[in-house]
């Protein structure tokens, strides 16, 4: 009787290792997504994984909609950030959307989310911001920003590197 317990419980381990070696084979991932493909069909490989990966997370769904958005897929791009949009936004989100449309030439569309995004006491989006409207020759409202970003917190280095890279024309360090 023992034996055939062992037996049965062998065999169901068995059937469950085998069921799941062939549903990892399935389901391929890692580099075999990527591997070999052409470009175009690498990249729209590992956006479907990362999507997959993403789980909702509003920074994850606006890096995977800015690399759509920026490879010409507009439409799929700005539908994930309108899932974003659609909940409960945080100052953040709206900052990094700007800057997808920052990043595009969409001035426009950039300066609504940038100024969704910005609060009174948010210094270090004041900066940013004000940086942006250097580098779009917006000098005036730009430098509004900087005062504000530096009266509230003169000694933060990184409001003084965004001022250098606007006016020295060095694209925003991430």
């Amino acid at each position: 009787m023992r034996h055939g317990f062992v037996l049965t419980i062998a065999a169901v381990c068995l059937l469950l290792g085998f069921s799941l070696g062939l549903s990892a084979k399935d389901t391929p991932g890692g580099i075999g997504l990527l591997r070999g493909k052409p470009p175009k069909e690498a990249g729209q490989a590992a956006l479907f994984a990362a999507e997959r990966l993403a789980e909702n997370g509003s920074w994850e769904m606006i890096g995977i909609g800015r690399v759509y958005y920026l490879s010409g897929d507009k439409a799929k791009g700005q539908a994930l950030f309108d899932r974003v949009t659609g909940r409960k936004p945080e100052a953040g989100d709206w900052q990094r959307i700007g800057e997808v449309y920052a990043e595009a030439g969409e001035n426009d569309k950039a300066e609504a989310c940038f100024q969704k995004a910005m609060s009174p006491k948010d210094d270090t989006g004041q900066s940013e911001v004000g940086a942006w409207y250097v580098r779009i020759g917006q000098r005036e409202k730009g430098e509004e920003l900087f005062a504000k970003a530096l009266a509230r917190n003169p000694d933060d280095m990184w409001h003084y590197v965004r001022a250098a890279e606007a006016y020295l024309g060095v694209p925003k360090g991430r």
